[in-house]
Order: C-alpha cells, then sequence, then structure tokens
C-alpha cells in the first residue's frame, strides 16, 4: 500500500538509507521456451505455405504494379518467421526445438492436454494449407470470370 511522504519528511521523521550493494552475480533471466518446442520442419512448412500464397497470387495476377506489393509481402513474411528463428539462437537460450523423432514418439503436451503428433500437425498447418488453399480458389475464380 503507499502513502504520502511529505509530512513525514517536512516532521522530519523520514529514515534515510543507504543503497544495497552491487553485486556483480550474473543477471537471472526468465527462462521462456523461445521455439514452443515444436520440431522446426513445422515451421519451414509453414514459411513455405504462405510463400506458395503470394507465388501463386504473384504469378496469377503478374502486372507491373504488383511487383513491389508482393515482394514486400514475401519480405514481410520472412521477416515475421526470420526473427523468431534468430531469437531461437540467442546467446544463453537453453530450449531446443524438439526431433521430429521425439515428436513423433511423444506428442506435444498443450494447456489443454497432450496432442498426439497427428492432430499437432493438423493443429499447426491447417491455416497455413487452407491459405494456399484460398489463393487457388481466387485464381480460379478470376480465370473463369
Amino acid at each position: 500500500m503507499s502513502k504520502l511522504a511529505h509530512d513525514i519528511i517536512a516532521r522530519g521523521d523520514a529514515r534515510i538509507v543507504a543503497a544495497p550493494a552491487h553485486v556483480d552475480a550474473p543477471r537471472n533471466q526468465v527462462e521462456s521456451d523461445r521455439n514452443f518446442e515444436m520440431p522446426t520442419a513445422f515451421y519451414g512448412a509453414t514459411v513455405a505455405c504462405y510463400l506458395a500464397f503470394i507465388g501463386i497470387l504473384a504469378t496469377a495476377f503478374s502486372t507491373p504494379g504488383l511487383i513491389i506489393p508482393m515482394v514486400i509481402f514475401a519480405a514481410f513474411i520472412v521477416a515475421g518467421f526470420g526473427v523468431p528463428a534468430a531469437w531461437t539462437r540467442l546467446k544463453d537460450n537453453n530450449s531446443k526445438p524438439m526431433t521430429m523423432g521425439k515428436f513423433k514418439q511423444a506428442g506435444i503436451m498443450t494447456n489443454t492436454g497432450r496432442l498426439a503428433p497427428r492432430d499437432a500437425a493438423i493443429q499447426m498447418l491447417i491455416l497455413p494449407a487452407l491459405i494456399v488453399l484460398w489463393a487457388c480458389a481466387v485464381v480460379v475464380i478470376a480465370a473463369l470470370v
């Protein structure tokens, strides 16, 4: 709880204490899992799906006016996954991604319980796969109209 100390200071009842001694001990960071223990192949598949989406649309609707926006979108996708990938390689990062073999044996623990490997892979890759299918549908619709 906080309280105003103006009256204590004015009365002269405030205590002055020395600053705590600075110890040159290593700073303890909060241990965080920066890779969510998922195998790296899933992240690569996700990036490949997003870049495939951009590639499909860039190929189907290739006009000189769309070259720069498509390159910018692709750069954002690469940066969006590249920066977290660099975070996993920082010094003192003890967390390692799960190997594909261990993932196939044990699955992965989530907040709601253990997921089988197949279910975890479906959960992680369903949105990127649907986005690629969406790009294919857009191209087919544009070709038929």
